[in-house]
């Protein structure tokens, strides 16, 4: 599956102007990163992967449609990843783009 162009375009709106903003093909995908570090992605396999503070990631699972990206049957604390549906308002994806933004700003840049 290709990443969905449409939630890239939808992410890259709210992104726009982000000081030491770069695209990148990343896990089949397209992700946005700032300073180098990445923050949102859409993802090759559908939906989204967002970024977050790893120590976040419990509570955020339990309290959201997120659920822990997983690498080689591995859960990565830290990577959410949201199918297309939970993020279908525009207020929705907002929310979870600035979400990994802040995190990937918090970061030092690489």
């Amino acid at each position: 599956m290709a990443y969905d162009e449409e939630l890239a375009a939808r992410m890259r709106t709210l992104v726009a102007g982000e000081p030491g903003l770069s695209e990148k093909k990343m896990f089949g995908g397209l992700a946005f990163l700032v300073g180098g570090n990445m923050a949102v992605a859409a993802s090759g396999q559908g939906g989204a992967l967002v970024r977050v503070d790893p120590a976040e990631s419990e509570t955020l699972v339990r309290t959201s449609s997120a659920r822990l990206m997983e690498m080689r049957g591995r859960e990565l604390p830290g990577w959410l990843r949201l199918e297309s549906a939970d993020l279908a308002s525009d207020e929705e994806l907002a929310t979870w783009v600035e979400r990994g933004v802040s995190f990937a700003r918090s970061l030092p840049a690489k």
